[in-house]
């Protein structure tokens, strides 16, 4: 039955952010599964998305409506439990949010209802970590580095295309301007790769991206949105969030609303410049038969490049590797192979280098 659907998607994506350190939404999750099988408020909620596919992302849909409610001022009892609107949570004491969550539900059920029309879009500002490495080794590939023209699909707000003003840092490792309001902290699990730590700044000289539903960062329903879609007990993405936010404030990165491939049909090299086409956790909920468009013109694009002209195809998206999906890094320089160059957790924090012999090397 499709409420039984629901109920197993919700307890899955329940486990998902327990393993990515968000017990708040765990908890709230778990308990939203027992309420949909129960028929109470939540499945009231979602009437009409019980048997969406895992993609579609309902519950996250969910959280996200209740945290929008939250941190709008329109939920304050609920909001005692949120830190991210100065509110505390105990994970020994997973159920206390319970009540008023449910509540809040329960009485904004139509205002919910119109949000779970939105998929999903966190923009999570952590994967830029994961783009400066693979344009810090696309660099290491040139005579001398070239002027990047940055092309983004599934761009979301077009966050990730201000990378290069984000600053990276770990123990003994620092990456980017100094003086940056996006600080992603614990950006390397053990060594950053060499040719990161020797890598001098980037310089973007165009930056372009594409998405089917845009979101403008600028506005204020924009950046509720976006800050609604994170877990409410992760600051760190919050702050990471905000900043980017003051940063797309004062330095346009238009997206286009339109899909990838059409996006990518106007893509051209040029001389003197690396052209970058990158993505990030986005294929999954691209159609098979445009993600064939997709492949075609970035094989176009690579066979357009030259030394004059380099062109670069990196993606952080996850691969299949033995029993499970693992998120890699890849690069594939011109018309040569595709490279993994690096493993990163989801949110693109912390990343690590793959040791020699390591299976998901030769997954491409």
């Amino acid at each position: 039955m499709p409420i039984d659907h629901a109920v197993a998607m919700f307890r899955h994506q329940a486990d998902a952010c327990a393993e990515l350190g968000s017990p708040l939404s765990a908890a709230l999750l778990r308990r939203a599964a027992e309420d949909l099988a129960a028929g109470g408020p939540c499945a009231e909620a979602i009437v009409g998305h019980e048997d969406a596919p895992g993609p579609s992302a309902v519950a996250l849909r969910l959280l996200g409506a209740v945290h929008a409610l939250v941190i709008s001022g329109r939920a304050p009892t609920l909001a005692g439990h949120y830190p991210s609107a100065g509110g505390t949570f105990d994970p020994a004491d997973p159920d206390a949010p319970w009540p008023a969550f449910r509540a809040t539900v329960a009485d904004h059920l139509p205002w919910i209802r119109e949000w779970l029309t939105r998929p999903p879009q966190t923009n999570e500002v952590g994967r830029a970590n994961l783009l400066l490495t693979g344009l810090a080794w696309a660099q290491q590939q040139l005579a001398a580095p070239l002027p990047v023209r940055l092309h983004e699909l599934g761009s979301s707000a077009g966050l990730n295309l201000l990378a290069d003003q984000f600053r990276c840092v770990s123990p003994g490792f620092a990456y980017g301007p100094a003086d940056s309001p996006v600080v992603l902290a614990d950006a390397w699990q053990g060594e950053p790769p060499a040719w990161l730590r020797d890598a001098p700044l980037q310089q973007v000289m165009e930056r372009r991206g594409c998405d089917p539903t845009p979101i403008d960062p600028r506005s204020e329903d924009g950046a509720l949105a976006l800050r609604a879609y994170l877990w409410a007990d992760q600051l760190p993405r919050l702050e990471r969030l905000n900043g980017a936010l003051a940063l797309a404030e004062r330095l346009p990165a238009p997206v286009a609303p339109i899909g990838a491939a059409e996006f990518l049909r106007d893509v051209r090299v040029a001389d003197g410049t690396l052209t970058v086409v990158w993505h990030s956790i986005m294929r999954q909920y691209v159609p098979a038969e445009e993600w064939r468009s997709v492949g075609a013109e970035l094989d176009r694009l690579a066979a357009e490049s030259g030394p004059s002209a380099p062109f670069v195809h990196l993606a952080l998206e996850p691969r299949r590797v033995g029993n499970g999906h693992r998120f890699l890094l890849t690069a594939r320089f011109g018309a040569g192979p595709t490279t993994v160059l690096a493993e990163a957790m989801p949110h693109g924090l912390p990343a690590w280098t793959l040791a020699d012999g390591d299976p998901a090397l030769d997954a491409f």
